[in-house]
Order: C-alpha cells, then sequence, then structure tokens
C-alpha cells in the first residue's frame, strides 16, 4: 500500500484531494495565492472544512510560459513561513511544491512529509539524496532537460519509468511514491526551466494523456493536477482561468474514472463534489 505522509493512497482507498496554496504572487491563477498570515489561515482552515486531505504549498510559479524564477532563498522564505501558519491551524499533512534540494530539505526539518518534484528527481540531482535521509514521501512528474518527441503516451510513460529507476536506486521507498504526468509542462518553448520540451502539440498531449492515465501507472498511484489549466482555456476559449471551473471539475471527473488516485485542485469544494459522484458511477471504483 502506497502512502503520502499518513494517508493511504490507490487501491481500495478513497481518491484523495490536495488542496494548491499558492504563496507566489506570479502564480498564473491569482485567486489561489494567500501571503498575508490571514490569508493562509483562511486558506487553510477553508480547504480542511471542504474535505482536502492534503494542503500542496507553492513558493514559486512554475507556469512554464511565465517568467516566475525567484531565488532559493526567496522560494524558503516564503515555505517557511508558512508552514508554520499551517501548522498551527491545521493537522493536514503538507506537500511543497518544489525541485531544488536546498528547499526541500529546509521545509522536511520543519515538518513536512512530502515534496512534490515537477523535475521527477531530474532537475537537481541532491534532491534523490535529500528524500531518502529524511524518508519523506514523494510526487513524481513526468519531465525531461532534453527535448522529446515520439508518441505523447509512450514519451510520457518512459519518463516517468526513468524518475522510479532513480528513486529505487536510492532506496527511496516505493511504499511512497506517487506518479503526476504533469498536464501543462509539455511545451514547444517556455520562459522558464521547469517545463520539458517537446515536439508534438501541448494541448493533444495533455488530452491524450487524460484519456490513457492506466497506461502510465505502473502500480503506483497517479495524481493528476488539470485545475484552471491552459489546456482548458484552449479547449473552452476562455483565456481568463478563473472562468474555467467547470471545465476543471469535468476534467477531474473523467480523470477519476480514468483511474487517477488524487486530484490537486484550487477548487476543493467543487471538485469533492465531482471525486464523490464520479466515484459511485465508475465500474473502476468498487468499494468506495
Amino acid at each position: 500500500m502506497t502512502f503520502l505522509g499518513t494517508i493511504p493512497i490507490g487501491g481500495s482507498n478513497p481518491v484523495r484531494i490536495m488542496g494548491i496554496l499558492n504563496l507566489s504572487p506570479e502564480s498564473f491563477f491569482k485567486k489561489s495565492v494567500a501571503m498575508t498570515k490571514t490569508q493562509i489561515k483562511n486558506a487553510v482552515q477553508k480547504m480542511e472544512q471542504e474535505g482536502a486531505n492534503f494542503i500542496d504549498v507553492g513558493g514559486m510559479s512554475t507556469a512554464p510560459y511565465l517568467s516566475t524564477l525567484i531565488s532559493e532563498r526567496t522560494e524558503s522564505e516564503r515555505l517557511l513561513s508558512a508552514i508554520k501558519i499551517i501548522q498551527n491551524v491545521s493537522n493536514l499533512p503538507i506537500s511543497v511544491d518544489t525541485c531544488r534540494s536546498s528547499v526541500a530539505e529546509k521545509v522536511l526539518n520543519c515538518g513536512v512529509e512530502i515534496i512534490n518534484d515537477i523535475s521527477g528527481l531530474k532537475y537537481d540531482l541532491k534532491m534523490k539524496k535529500i528524500i531518502a535521509k529524511s524518508n519523506a514521501s514523494l510526487i513524481l512528474c513526468a519531465y525531461d532537460k532534453k527535448m522529446v518527441s515520439g508518441n505523447p503516451v509512450s514519451v510520457t510513460r518512459k519518463l516517468l519509468r526513468e524518475s522510479i529507476k532513480i528513486a529505487k536506486q536510492e532506496d527511496i521507498s516505493p511504499d511512497k511514491i506517487v506518479l503526476d504526468p504533469a498536464i501543462g509542462f509539455f511545451r514547444k518553448n517556455g520562459k522558464g526551466p521547469f517545463f520539458t520540451k517537446s515536439k508534438f502539440d501541448w494541448f493533444e498531449r495533455d488530452l491524450l494523456i487524460l484519456q490513457d492515465l492506466s497506461l502510465l501507472k505502473q502500480d503506483f498511484p497517479i495524481m493528476i493536477s488539470v485545475s484552471n489549466k491552459s489546456f482548458l482555456g484552449k479547449l473552452l476559449d476562455k483565456e481568463d482561468p478563473s472562468d474555467r471551473i467547470f471545465g476543471s471539475i469535468a476534467a477531474e471527473a473523467i480523470s477519476i474514472m480514468n483511474g487517477a488516485d488524487i486530484i490537486r485542485t484550487h477548487n476543493v469544494s467543487a471538485s469533492r463534489d465531482a471525486l464523490l459522484v464520479a466515484s459511485k458511477l465508475s465500474k473502476q471504483r468498487k468499494g468506495l
């Protein structure tokens, strides 16, 4: 059985919800940003009341199409301050969205249980040792430093398999690993370093991935993060991320029926409703 923090994931367990807390004013979805103590406190308490099982905290936006790179010091300062506030108002396991080992080490020393590495341990080579030493849970995203081409599903499966291999070589427990196919992070070009350059069309790629989640799981639980993302904007012709909530919920429900084990979302209450309905109607979700 897989655990993220203390929460069992996958198999006959219910689909879980990971609420997103952005500390970065650079974030693409401004409504998710919380910077003051009161904003952070209120956001966390609201997500917990609405049914979140985890809080995923990001100190730096990694949207490929934005110039959002900040120093590791600034990222750490934002996170460490917020983590203290969260721990004072909630007992939910905290996930930190970072692919920089120095940042991960600091937050793990403060009681964070999960690292969400959007580079799948490939951006910062020191990250794998930090995770192994701490015995933390780990979310591995599909990522490559080189240009990729070919069948998008096959490529994504290969990249995830590479990250699993890195984790195993470092003796990171497979029972603490969840996979993320990185919706929105495959682009032909971008302004930041945290995405995979690809020759195939990013929009079609994201759609194919969500349709074929069962081909990506490789005996690991899978997390999907589609909330308000660009493929929905293109599909719905809605430029403002705030206008994509209904599309987000539809995509999350279908992802659950296609095998997603965790939904990472800005919209916890609405996602919770979608989860309950999709789980009841899905033939794959026995025992929920």
